[in-house]
């Protein structure tokens, strides 16, 4: 018999016990935190503010920016807390509501993604009809649908996780919360639940991906038919970042949650997380905003506006 023991307090291991190391870490996580705030910001300010940013287009990547925002800010400022105090002690409720969001956040993000490319089908092989398939209801409603099915995905597995025993050990081999760190110490028979995980991420990985791929399918038969060479590298490009944040973002989440077990590979899986969690979210408002004219441009009127105000 197992000495079963409330647990409320996990410690998180964290990324490494060398303390010259973890400077170097909190100096890099805390980097790529203020940038990932300030470029998914300044996207967020840009689509609200500049007229020729009011498309679907860019509405769904001022959402996209939130995600993203929201979703490092579920991970990075904890654990900077974590480096800069030494107090590596979480709550069980707080452990699980990280778990939550961060899920939520990842699992909405993908069927984002899938919904931007579905933009980019529309824009691209419908264009006349662009304005009326798009219009302002069915994207919000598009939208809505992105939050309500990542609630959905998440709910059935929170659950169960919730019901897990926890009585050899409370020490979380991660910087933060994550489901399969959390199974690893879980002292209740966890196979169930790890299939469960396993099922939905692959369920997830690949609906989104093949909507993604078929979108683009459509995308490249139509673009090969254009007349002129100008007009279809008009049209890739258009794309082009966008499927890059794909490759980064299923890339990525690909190999964390394709695993035949949790009790293997967590260390590795911690590093493609930090890559996840900071650098992913810094690199998205970089290759939109480097890679798209208008976004550039909407960003140096809004320069220049600040620049005059500053001067009256």
């Amino acid at each position: 018999m197992r000495n079963h023991t409330e647990i409320t307090l996990f410690i998180l291991r964290g990324l490494t016990e060398d303390p010259q190391l973890k400077v170097l870490v909190f100096i890099f996580l805390f980097f790529t935190y203020v940038v990932t705030i300030i470029g998914n910001l300044i996207i967020i300010i840009l689509t609200f503010m500049d007229a020729q940013l009011k498309i679907p287009m860019y509405f769904f990547l001022r959402n996209f920016s939130f995600i993203e925002v929201a979703f490092t800010t579920a991970y990075i400022p904890r654990y900077l807390y974590s480096l800069s105090t030494g107090d590596n002690t979480i709550t069980y409720n707080g452990c699980f509501a990280q778990i939550f969001f961060v899920i939520l956040l990842g699992t909405t993000e993908f069927f984002l993604l899938a919904t931007m490319s579905y933009d980019r089908y529309v824009a691209i092989c419908k264009p006349l009809h662009y304005t009326t398939i798009m219009n302002s209801r069915v994207c919000n409603h598009l939208l809505l649908s992105c939050w309500i099915a990542g609630l959905m995905m998440i709910l059935p597995p929170i659950s169960l996780g919730l019901q897990m025993e926890f009585c050899d050990s409370n020490v979380i081999d991660h910087f933060g919360c994550e489901a399969f760190p959390i199974i690893k110490i879980a002292c209740s028979d966890t196979k169930f639940i790890e299939k469960m995980v396993l099922i939905f991420a692959v369920v997830i990985l690949i609906v989104t991906l093949f909507l993604v791929v078929l979108s683009y399918a459509y995308i490249i038969r139509t673009v090969l038919r254009f007349p002129s060479v100008q007009q279809r590298t008009k049209a890739f490009s258009t794309c082009s970042s966008h499927m890059i944040v794909v490759s980064i973002t299923y890339g990525g989440c690909i190999f964390i949650y394709i695993k035949p077990s949790a009790k293997e590979g967590v260390a590795l899986n911690k590093v493609v997380s930090v890559l996840v969690t900071s650098v992913a979210p810094v690199m998205n408002p970089l290759i939109y905003a480097l890679r798209n004219k208008q976004v550039i441009q909407a960003f140096k009127d809004l320069a220049k506006k600040i620049f005059f105000l500053s001067k009256q």
